[in-house]
């Protein structure tokens, strides 16, 4: 298990764990960041990541992907 900043551009990784306080958490969530569901980077700018995840393209800061375990 490794946090998303270290995931491979283009590659598809499954979501295994979503850490961070309650609030950032339900927020990711929302987001469509659920453990089992599936993300892959797109790019990333300045540590920034931009994933798809559920079909949707979404940007997050370094320090919400770090809270995703993949």
């Amino acid at each position: 298990m490794m946090p998303l900043t270290f995931a491979n551009v283009g590659e598809e990784n499954m979501i295994r764990k979503v850490g961070g306080n309650p609030q950032v958490k339900a927020h990711l969530e929302n987001l469509g960041f659920v453990p089992g569901g599936n993300v892959t980077v797109i790019s990333t700018i300045g540590g920034n990541l931009i994933v798809n995840v559920k079909e949707s393209r979404i940007a997050i800061s370094k320090e919400m992907a770090k809270k995703i375990m993949v």
